[in-house]
Formats: C-alpha cells, structure tokens, sequence
C-alpha cells in the first residue's frame, strides 16, 4: 500500500531542507536565494551542491544529482523510498501510517537487524566458553584488553560447522533470515553451514549502532586471512567503515584511515579513538565521501611495504578530490601501527602524527624510491613523474614549495621544474578542454539539463515539453490554459509523467510544489526535474509562451503521424509567428 500523498505533504513541510541538509553538507556560500556547498555525493573542491529554501529542493552543477528531501535522504543513507520517509518521519516526530506489505519489507530489515544483534552476542559470549579458547589466546597474544574487547564486542566464532546456524534457527530465525543476512551459506546437498569458523569476529557497526554485518579473522593459519560478510539487505561494504560509530565522537579533528580491523583497534586502545578502516575492499569514493561528513583531516596509517604504499596512493587520489586534507604516515622500522606503537609507545605514535607527510611530499618521495638517482635515466624518470603529481595540485604555493624541492633532488634549477610542470599543466587542461567538447557535441547530452539518465528521442518536442512543465511548476494555475493536452501527447515519458501528476494534482486541489512532485519520482527523474527548474522562467508572457509549446508539440506529433496538410497549415503559423520550421 503507497503512503498518503497527505503524509507525504505533511512530512516535506516540516522537513526543510536547508535543515536536513545542513546535518551532511557544510554550507556557506550564498548565491541569491540559495545556500552552496561541496557536493556530498562526488568529489569537488568549488562548491556546486545549490539548496533551494524556496523552491525546498537540492542540485549540484557538477553531478547533477537533485531532489527534494526525501530524495536527499535515499541518496546519502543509501535507503529505498520507504526507509527514506521513516528515516525523516522519525526526525519530525511523525508516525508512519499503516504500509501494508512494505512495511513487511521494512519489518524484514529489522529482522535481520535483530538476527545480526543476536548472533553478535552469541560471538561474544563464545569467548567465556572452551570453543572460544583459540580466540582469547589471540587477543592475549595481540594484546588486547578486556576493556577494548567489550567495547568492539570481539567475539568468536568456532571451529565448527553448524554452530551459529543451529543456535539461531533454535531463537527462532529462519533458513532464508540466516542467508539474507550473510551469516550461513547453502551447502551442496542443500543444507546450511556457518560462514564464519574458527575466526575472531568483528561485528560491525553503522552510526547508528546497528550491527549490520560481520569481519573474521582466521585464527592461525589459512586463507582468506580476513572474510566479510557479503553485501546484504542492511549492509553494503563499499559504504561503511569499521568503527566508524566510534571515530565519530573524537575530539581529534581528525580521523586516522587504517589498513586492518586489528590496527583500528590497537589504535583506539592505544587512545587514537580516531581510527577507521575500509571493509576488505580497497577505499571506495563513498567511504571517502563518508569520512568528509565527519572530518576535514585525513592522515593515512597504512602498512610500509609496497602493497601499503600503493594502496596509499590509490586512497589520497579519492580522499583529496571528496575535500579533504590529507596526510600519510612513513613509520620507520615498523610495517603497520601497531608494530610501531608497541616497539616506540603511543607518545612516539602521537609525535609521528603530528610530523605526518602532506600528501603531495609522500608521493614524490615514493616516487623518488621507484627510480635510480644516480643515473640520468633515473632522475629524468622520476622528474617526468613528479611534474605530473605537482600538475595535478591546485595550490599554487605548494607546487611552488615542492618544484624547488624536486630541483634539489636531481640538481637542475628550481625554474627548469617549474617550466615543466607549467608545461604538464597546459596539456592536462588542453585534454580536459577537448573532453568537454567532445561531450557537447554529443546531441543526446546537450538534450539533458544535469539529470544524465534521462533521454529524449524527439530533442524538438521534448525542449517544448520542458518549458510547458517548467512553467506548470513555476505557476501551476497555467495548467488552465493546457487545453486538451495529454500526456500521450509527450515524447518523454519522464515529462509526460511529470505533466500528468501536475494535471491530477491541480484537479483534486492538492498542493503542487517542486518537493513534493520529486517525492512520487524515481531519483534519476528528480535529479532531472530539479536542473530544469535551475533555469530563470519569465511569467510575463506565460500564456503565449504555453501556446507556442503546444504548437510545437503538435507540429512534431504531426510530423510522425504523416498528415502532411494540416502540417503544412502548422509549419506556415509557426513562420508566421517567428517560430521556425
């Protein structure tokens, strides 16, 4: 059963989206009546996110994402619709009404919620039991107290088959509950078996403090060494952090981006309470976005050897571009943090942060290692290098700063790296310049104002149908001078929709606005909806505009159709009008 336009309505007005937004996204920057900041959804450094308080919508110039606040909350809570509304219901105070079977879906997700709950409890209560002796021998070994463990909630998981799966299916939790969740898998003859054996488990932990999944370690040998629960109803690794619900209360002004479960841990007992870590996968650009809503420092603690240097490298090319600063680790004579902090102690560990390498230096230096210095070969490599990292910054002090340090490293003059890197420069932006011409040329996307999902067969007519919804949004009293148009009039089924809502609407007196007409859409349709109504609309000459939009239409519906008379009559008003053919 859908919810109540009434609701919906209700939940929008109290929902303002400066209000809502601002809980994500820092903004600052007024242009008119609407408030900038940095896109939370991809990687910028000018701010190009634009709220509305008017209009109570969002777009970015950049991705051209868009929406109402409904469709904010989908998109950076990664929720379906439903979970959106009672995501905001609940922070207006307002009772969802009765959902029928979506709200067994949604019942479904705390099924599996509680499921994950309970069997990170049984993990934890393993450890006071014979099965979990491997387990607490490790932590003895690793060093980890009590205290660190009850606040992860560490557990285990034995080195048995069948043991979670018969336990929950015993507390009531279905077959399908136990697959859905990522916990069991489904053997070759049919039956169920425990993912996680003979491990360390980690639960973790979203912001709000549900447990949505699970990360093991392998106790001894064998391989994977870590194993994460797979992408399920409530989890997505791509876009969580381990430990994130805790890093978040640090008073650092930072957050350390750590390679293992294990680091993060040691790393908060060792009182860096600031420590996060991807999720078995290489850092996405979510979990950078992530971070920034939480952070403007980043310092990357990742292993020494070659595979931690790469990875380092891999993770500054997405953390710098989400707005962050971002800092890298060099821990001598150690492999990752907690070899370091138990050979130096944490006062060492606090002091190498506080002499933590900005990125820029920590990528010429691991570049510098790449190359031998004592052949000219070497030093021209490493200089064709270095000019592309510093081209690629847009500070122009630091590139000022490191082209004389790269100078010193291969001895030519501070002026002959500058030149060179002035040179980079140029033909970076000759290909960024050629890129954007060959995507304006590209007719299907000069048809779309920002949302790149949407295409237009008929780009003649669906510029008309634009500009009729354009004006309907902006006065939707104009809809009385729509006449017999229809939607099937419409050569874009987005826009056709979009006119047939507001048509509905005004007929059944309920309220038409921006917000409320990109609740009922999909979000690649609100994120094209909002960039349309970007555009400044003149009410002036509103209804000779509106009649020139139907002609057009109607010319190209006649076009299809064939009827070359009555086409004719059309093309030799519209000539007359100064329309064109």
């Amino acid at each position: 059963m859908a919810i109540p336009d009434s609701f919906i309505e209700e939940l929008v007005a109290r929902s303002d989206i400066v209000d809502v937004v601002s809980d994500y996204v820092q903004l600052t920057k007024r242009s008119g009546a609407n408030q900038f900041g940095l896109c939370p959804f991809h990687s910028e450094k000018t701010p190009s996110f634009s709220v509305s308080p008017d209009k109570q919508i969002y777009h970015c110039f950049g991705c051209g994402k868009g929406g109402g606040v409904i469709s904010f909350i989908m998109e950076i809570e990664n929720l379906p619709f439903r979970d959106a509304v009672a995501f905001l219901a609940r922070r207006a105070g307002m009772e969802m009404p009765d959902e029928g079977d979506d709200k067994a879906l949604q019942g479904y997700r705390a099924r599996l919620l509680e499921l994950n709950r309970q069997a990170a409890r049984w993990f934890y209560d393993n450890l006071s039991r014979p099965e979990g002796a491997g387990a607490v021998e490790y932590l003895k070994k690793r060093a980890l107290t009590p205290k660190t463990v009850k606040t992860f909630g560490l557990g285990a998981a034995p080195d048995d088959w069948y043991a979670l799966t018969n336990e929950m299916r015993k507390r009531g939790f279905s077959d399908q509950e136990l697959l859905d969740a990522g916990l069991s898998k489904r053997g070759k003859g049919g039956g169920l078996y425990d993912v996680f054996r003979n491990r360390l488990v980690f639960p973790v932990i979203d912001v709000r403090g549900s447990v949505i999944g699970f990360s093991g370690r392998i106790i001894g040998d064998g391989e994977p060494k870590y194993l994460n629960t797979p992408d399920t109803p409530v989890f997505s690794k791509s876009r969580n952090l381990f430990a994130l619900n805790l890093a978040k209360r640090t008073k650092r002004g930072m957050l350390i981006l750590a390679e293992g479960n294990v680091d993060v841990v040691m790393l908060h007992q060792a009182g860096f309470d600031c420590a996060v870590a991807s999720l078995g996968t290489s850092l996405t650009a979510d979990q950078a976005r992530l971070m920034a809503r939480y952070t403007q420092n980043v310092v990357i603690a990742y292993d020494s050897d070659g595979a931690g240097v790469k990875a380092a490298q891999r993770a500054i090319g997405l953390l710098e571009p989400a707005g962050l600063k971002v800092r890298v680790l060099r821990m001598e004579g150690a492999k990752d943090p907690d070899e370091f902090i138990k050979m130096k102690g944490p006062e060492a560990f606090e002091l190498l942060l506080e002499r933590s390498a900005n990125h820029v230096e920590y990528r010429i230096l691991a570049a510098k290692a790449k190359y031998d210095m004592d052949t000219d070969d070497g030093r021209l490599g490493f200089l064709r290098e270095a000019t592309q990292i510093l081209a690629e910054n847009p500070s122009p002090v630091e590139r000022e700063l490191y082209a004389g340090r790269v100078a010193e490293m291969i001895g030519v003059s501070a002026e002959a790296v500058k030149s060179e890197v002035r040179r980079e420069g140029r033909i970076r932006a000759a290909s960024d310049r050629k890129k954007r011409e060959r995507e304006v040329m590209r007719p299907e996307v000069t048809a779309q104002p920002a949302g790149k999902s949407i295409r237009y067969g008929n780009v003649a007519s669906a510029t008309a149908e634009e500009g009729i919804v354009t004006l309907l949004m902006a006065d939707p009293q104009l809809v009385i001078f729509t006449g017999e148009l229809r939607a099937e009039d419409f050569t874009s089924p987005f826009l056709g929709k979009v006119f047939s809502m507001i048509k509905e609407r005004f007929s059944a007196g309920e309220e038409i606005t921006p917000a409320v007409i990109a609740s009922r859409l999909e979000p690649d349709e609100a994120a094209h909806l909002t960039g349309m109504l970007q555009r400044p609309v003149n009410l002036g000459q509103a209804r000779e505009a509106m009649a020139d939009y139907i002609d057009k239409i109607k010319t190209e519906q006649l076009k299809r159709t064939g009827d070359r008379d009555l086409l004719a009559v059309r093309e030799k008003y519209q000539k007359k009008k100064g329309l064109g053919g």
